[in-house]
């Protein structure tokens, strides 16, 4: 059975035995309003029926939207939470946030690059002093071929990919 929402005019699959000879109440999944829905071959009846009740006006629904609160306002605060603010955000030192002078910390890109520099310097004394360390530690040997093994498939990796 195709049926129809009285306010947004969404139309809905509900199967035949779903709504009984008395009727059944519907909700639009679209809209949310509600409403009894009786079953095709009972609508003229039942439209007869109504036609012959005072004819009401009806008002279109209106969706309500619910008031959203603010909730950073100090009295919101104050009332849920029993925060009190001390100092409104105005008179807090703008200086700090816009005075590029004072910084003195790197940014992520700072640190990024001086780890690629460290991981590379170390990669090339490590590649320089291989066989001394070799000659002084064997059992080493192969931890180091495999450490010069993985570089490689990962440098593989990053060509592929960005070609």
């Amino acid at each position: 059975m195709l049926i129809n929402c009285n306010s947004c005019q969404k139309k809905f699959v509900v199967p035949d035995n779903a709504i009984t000879d008395s009727g059944r109440l519907v909700q639009c999944g679209s809209c949310g309003s509600k409403w009894t829905q009786y079953p095709i071959d009972n609508l003229k009846l039942i439209k007869d029926h109504e036609s012959k009740k005072k004819t009401v006006s009806k008002k279109p629904f209106i969706k309500k939207t619910k008031n959203k609160k603010n909730l950073f306002t100090a009295e919101y605060l104050k009332k849920k939470y029993g925060l009190t603010i001390d100092e409104p955000a105005k008179n807090i030192n703008k200086n700090l946030y816009n005075n590029k002078k004072n910084r003195n910390t790197l940014g992520f890109y700072s640190y990024v690059f001086i780890l690629l520099v460290f991981l590379l310097t170390l990669f090339g004394v490590l590649n320089l002093s291989k066989k001394i360390i070799i000659l002084k530690y064997p059992p080493l040997e192969p931890y180091i071929g495999y450490l010069y093994e993985i570089i490689e498939i990962v440098k593989v990796f990053f060509f592929e990919f960005f070609n």
